[in-house]
């Protein structure tokens, strides 16, 4: 098993889903982990179901003063941040690109690329002081492909990948690493919202012939945050069933 034994682990989006899988992976790693996320009520319960010293804070990752402050709050609890899973997203609308709306597309670049970019500048000055971090961001196979009928959504994942990598490539030499994680058909709430036809053609892509459990994603997203992965930065890693290497659009 991954060891995360001292390490303090930050979690956006992580009351339900990956999130949530992805903190109760590392709590049995040994790690302390924060939660964030929008819901105070599940995510009080699910630091309780995993016990231990974990904390949480309720914040909206588009509100940039609501971040810093559970940011805050996480090191006041835990202690310094070795590593930051960040997240938290929203998959926007189905519609073509002429009728997406401005209101939509600006609320998917929040949450999905300026929460990012705001929780990055906020830990980095003091990982790259320790010389050390660990940074993971939620990425999509539209990080990779131009999926149709949702613009906001893949530009702001192809926006999420391109910002880890170069946020890789400016801090690799103070000893902090960033990655970006591919999810394919994972069984998450934001699966469930896709529309079921949709969900059933995607499906029938995946080369293993199933989706995948939110488990399977968080033991990958637990080593890439260890020191296991200490030579692994500015990458896009997948766990997709085989889509991404065999998908057509």
């Amino acid at each position: 098993m991954t060891n995360l034994s001292g390490k303090h682990i930050v979690i956006t989006g992580a009351s339900t889903g990956i999130g949530r899988a992805t903190a109760t992976i590392c709590t049995q790693a040994g790690a302390r982990v924060t939660l964030i996320a929008r819901r105070a009520d599940l995510l009080e319960q699910a630091a309780r179901d995993l016990g231990g010293s974990t904390a949480f804070a309720a914040a909206d990752v588009a509100d940039k003063a609501a971040l810093h402050g559970a940011l805050d709050h996480a090191i006041a609890a835990n202690g310094p941040i070795d590593g930051m899973f960040l997240n938290a997203g929203i998959g926007g609308m189905f519609a073509p690109v002429e009728q997406y709306t401005d209101e939509m597309f600006d609320a998917v670049m929040a949450v999905n690329l300026k929460g990012v970019l705001w929780a990055i500048q906020h830990v980095l000055p003091a990982m790259k002081e320790r010389r050390q971090g660990a940074i993971l961001v939620t990425g999509s196979l539209a990080s990779e492909r131009g999926l149709p009928m949702n613009a906001g959504y893949v530009a702001s994942k192809h926006a999420v990948l391109g910002l880890s990598r170069a946020v890789a490539n400016e801090v690799a030499e103070f000893g902090v690493r960033c990655n970006c994680i591919v999810p394919g058909l994972i069984e998450t709430p934001m699966l469930d919202g896709l529309p079921p036809e949709a969900a059933s053609q995607m499906a029938k892509a995946v080369p293993q012939g199933r989706t995948g459990q939110p488990e399977e994603l968080a033991k990958v997203a637990a080593f890439l945050l260890s020191d296991a992965a200490s030579h692994v930065t500015a990458q896009s890693w997948a766990v997709d069933g085989g889509m991404l290497g065999t998908m057509r659009v």
